[in-house]
């Protein structure tokens, strides 16, 4: 059932490690929906987080990846990134009308994309979105950061998973 969840190398340099550890948490994020059915990716089972769905945190975390690499790092416009809707405060997780299919394969995409940003850059770059204060950080904070921020949301895919049909494990 698991795909390939093998950690980074341990004697890999440090583009390697960072890069390695973020795609691991994205293939955990991609593995706890595997075999869910489109009911329960839309269902939510945390009645003070109604927004926090297995498909909800997908379409989140391929906002975040846009946010941070896109429009933090290269300085791209923000507009059509459901994360700087100022009307609802958690648009980037609305999923009305998207099948979960269409959130992975938008997430996927993004993700191929943020490692092209990655692999073109150095660690030392800065974002050059002058509108934020993150935008002065380097490409190696994104990712510390981004790996934290996807690890955190893994393990709350783990927990969704379980409270919908029990199936639970990490490796």
């Amino acid at each position: 059932m698991a795909p390939s969840l093998e950690r980074p190398p341990l004697r890999g340099d440090e583009r390697t490690a960072l890069v390695g550890w973020l795609d691991l948490q994205r293939r955990i994020v991609r593995w706890k929906c595997d075999g869910i059915s489109e009911a329960d990716a839309h269902r939510s089972v945390l009645p003070t987080s109604p927004a926090m769905t297995m498909a909800g945190l997908v379409r989140h975390l391929r906002w975040v990846e846009h946010t941070w690499f896109e429009v933090v790092f290269l300085g791209a416009d923000a507009a059509g990134n459901p994360s700087f809707d100022e009307a609802h405060e958690d648009a980037d997780w609305l999923t009305d009308g998207l099948t979960l299919p269409r959130l992975l394969a938008e997430y996927e995409a993004q993700c191929a994309r943020s490692n092209e940003i990655v692999a073109a850059a150095s660690l030392d770059d800065v974002g050059r979105n002058t509108e934020y204060r993150a935008g002065g950080a380097s490409l190696r904070w994104i990712l510390i950061h981004l790996i934290e921020e996807t690890g955190r949301h893994a393990g709350h895919a783990d927990i969704v998973r379980e409270l919908l049909d029990g199936a639970k494990g990490y490796y």
